[in-house]
């Protein structure tokens, strides 16, 4: 939590002006002994006390806001983010039921605050990129200018996601030591060590607490620029339990197609063509689909899926029409060298 933006609820108008120097100008929220937010106070504020006469030994929150914006955890609108960027409101506290502080947010930085957790599966060899990943796990492997977890962890922070746990193995201490000194959107990790392979979402049934109701998943090693709040909207609207997200993929075959039956013509298509759906490795599960996911058992999130199927529960595809790379092999770590330099993800 920054607490840059925090003073005591028994600071004075001088330590919230040297507070507000230190935050460059932003506003400050004022907490009490419990870490319940009271009020805020901005540059602004302290400037027109000042002017009715009062004093800079005086305390900061009786001349501060008690009536101010923040926003109730997990209950976020897009339409609420919209309306304090319109008012060029930009730090918000989010708190909990009990008006204690969970963050502050920067709401200029985001697109979004999605009630998602995120699971990152990072645990693989990388064997296809050997020799590259032979001291490197292939997460952290560079595209440009940054690791390629990297690109995914920006992305889901810009989209107000900041629980993201990662699955670690082979070389995983190399994937937390790094964002221990890279964190800039201040996202809270949790790592979760796989003593053996338990494939695609075997290992979240390591993972004690999930702070929503649904939970993102996807693969390390992807490069994409997919819309998460609209792949969440999505889910939402056709009100499903899961959702696979898919990449389109069209097949044009050359020659005209003679459809038969039992031994007889029943149609003739002159150069179709046939468009597939292949697995992006991004999912989103509701959280109680994760009971039908054994413990401590290879499984992966395909299994997962057919065992939905097999229980009549709704299975949502989104077709990912933007930029989408799976970065497996050498050619796609050489393809992605060049679309980063004119993609922006």
């Amino acid at each position: 939590m920054s607490s840059q933006y925090l003073i005591h609820h028994n600071s004075t108008i001088k330590e919230a002006l040297v507070k507000l120097d230190i935050s460059l100008g932003k506003a400050l929220f004022i907490v009490d002994d419990n870490n319940r937010v009271l009020a805020s106070i901005s540059d602004g504020d302290i400037r027109r006390a000042l002017i009715k006469g009062h004093s800079i030994t005086e305390l900061a929150i009786d001349v501060a806001h008690k009536t101010f914006k923040f926003i109730q955890q997990n209950t976020t609108k897009k339409e609420e983010l919209e309306q304090f960027k319109a008012n060029k409101i930009t730090l918000i506290p989010i708190l909990n039921s009990n008006m204690e502080l969970v963050k502050i947010v920067d709401i200029s930085k985001i697109k979004a605050m999605l009630p998602l957790d995120a699971v990152i599966m990072a645990g693989g060899k990388g064997a296809r990129l050997l020799p590259l990943t032979k001291q490197t796990p292939k997460p952290l492997l560079k595209v440009g200018n940054k690791p390629i977890i990297e690109y995914n962890t920006d992305r889901l922070a810009s989209y107000g996601i900041r629980n993201i746990n990662i699955t670690v193995n082979y070389l995983g201490e190399q994937i937390v030591d790094y964002f221990k000194d890279n964190n800039k959107y201040q996202i809270d990790f949790n790592y979760i060590k796989e003593d053996r392979p338990l494939g695609t979402i075997g290992a979240l049934k390591l993972i004690k607490n999930f702070n929503n109701d649904y939970i993102l998943l996807m693969n390390s090693d992807l490069l994409t620029n997919a819309d998460f709040e609209d792949i969440f909207n999505n889910f939402l609207l056709k009100e499903g339990d899961a959702l696979v997200a898919t990449i389109p993929y069209k097949v044009n075959i050359p020659y005209g197609v003679v459809e038969t039956k039992a031994g007889y013509v029943t149609n003739i298509k002159e150069k179709p063509s046939y468009t597939y759906y292949s697995n992006a490795g991004i999912y989103i599960f509701k959280k109680e689909c994760l009971d039908f996911v054994p413990k401590d058992t290879f499984f992966n999130a395909t299994d997962l899926i057919e065992t939905l199927l097999a229980k009549n529960k709704k299975i949502i595809n989104y077709p990912i029409l933007t930029y989408w790379l799976d970065i497996g092999k050498h050619e796609d770590f050489e393809k992605a060298q060049e679309d980063i330099k004119h993609i922006k993800l």
